[in-house]
């Protein structure tokens, strides 16, 4: 069980990371999404993201949606984390 919990956590913090990339480069309106590394960065982090893009829509221009899907996705891999290893050291947290 604990070897689950630690991969998923493992996981969940890579995830983190593909969508903190995914928000970083949607600052540069230059970055095509049609290439291929962003295009594959954007079919993977995009479906999590439209979630919360239905919940909190763009307020003056901003998406703050991000913010919110990355809040959700560290207390999921703190949870995670925190079962994986009995000792209280979270793998979900950076």
């Amino acid at each position: 069980m604990a070897l689950i919990a630690q991969s998923l956590a493992i996981f969940l913090n890579i995830y983190f990371v593909l969508i903190l990339i995914r928000v970083l480069l949607s600052w540069f309106p230059n970055v095509s999404w049609y290439n291929p590394p962003f295009s594959t960065l954007s079919q993977l982090t995009d479906p999590y993201l439209n979630i919360f893009r239905s919940i909190i829509p763009p307020l003056g221009g901003i998406d703050f949606s991000p913010m919110l899907a990355i809040i959700l996705l560290q207390v999921v891999a703190g949870a995670i984390g925190s079962l994986a290893s009995p000792a209280g050291a979270s793998f979900g947290a950076f």
